[in-house]
């Protein structure tokens, strides 16, 4: 890992658009980096440095990404928000020496192909499955579960409406990223709900397992939320999370609004449940200790 020291682990958050107003940049990611940016440590000393960025704008690579693992970042929260062509091979490379450093990784994505550049990743990318790129190998469930938002195809988990939450179903024993001595169950049950999620899998030849699974309201079909990678010898820990929706404003509080093009009417139901909330930013705190390997 870059940073072995005791001190502020490095969390950079990233999107792989350039800044676009109407679209899923970082600004719409703004409670999770004040969120990460509020931990404490045990001395009272911020636990994380956080700094929280749009792709570079152009064609050429990324003046962070393609030099990953030299500047003092020891964890990567990456927002997979484009449509195909937001990584390049330089910056997965980049990405993968990283990890070989031991650098912590968090890649989420959403429907469709909705960040299948992801796909150009090592291990992780091979836990990502799009409609045109590694699709999962399952052909019954190449079929559109969410039919409401006709343009959007396969895969498409419908959880719920943008602003209301889903209830998790935790996936053999609890994961440190799923602990809550404060829950009745001791772990997280909530993250928030997405029209239509993406589709993550568990890669058999690396050291990964699913960790938490949902349930679609359309059709009744579980589907996983997220994978865990541990680390190894080759590699620094990692998450593939089925959509970056979950990290969203939008889908913590409706009222910090969302780019033009979503169509469909949001929900109420993480307004009128404190735990709800409470629980994705325990899962946001946990997952960002884990990654830093604490």
């Amino acid at each position: 890992m870059a940073n072995n020291l005791r001190g502020p682990r490095t969390i950079l958050v990233q999107t792989t658009i350039p800044t676009t107003t109407d679209d899923w940049s970082i600004a719409r990611f703004s409670l999770l980096v004040r969120l990460l940016a509020e931990q404490r440590d045990a001395q009272g000393q911020p636990a994380f440095k956080v700094i929280a960025r749009d792709r570079d704008p152009g064609d050429g690579p990324d003046s962070v990404l393609s030099r990953l693992g030299q500047d003092g970042i020891d964890v990567l929260w990456l927002m997979a928000v484009d449509t195909g062509a937001g990584l390049h091979a330089g910056e997965c490379e980049a990405i993968e020496r990283f990890r070989r450093r031991g650098g912590g990784l968090l890649v989420a994505r959403d429907h469709m192909d909705l960040g299948s550049s992801v796909c150009g990743l090592g291990g992780v990318g091979a836990a990502h499955h799009f409609h045109t790129v590694n699709p999962e190998a399952d052909p019954d469930r190449q079929v559109n579960d969410d039919t409401a938002t006709g343009y959007i195809h396969w895969p498409n988990y419908h959880s719920g409406r943008n602003g209301d939450y889903q209830e998790l179903t935790v996936a053999g024993p609890v994961h440190p990223v799923l602990a809550d001595p404060a829950s009745p169950t001791g772990a997280i049950r909530f993250l928030p709900a997405h029209p239509h999620e993406g589709a993550v899998s568990a890669p058999q030849d690396e050291p990964a397992r699913v960790i938490a699974t949902g349930r679609s309201l359309a059709s009744g079909a579980q589907f996983n939320l997220a994978v865990a990678f541990e680390r190894s010898e080759e590699h620094g820990r990692a998450i593939a999370q089925s959509s970056f929706h979950h990290f969203c404003d939008y889908n913590w509080d409706t009222a910090a609004g969302c780019p033009a093009f979503v169509s469909e009417a949001p929900g109420d139901g993480m307004a009128g449940n404190p735990a709800a909330l409470r629980d994705v930013q325990r899962y946001v705190v946990n997952a960002a200790h884990w990654l830093a390997g604490r």
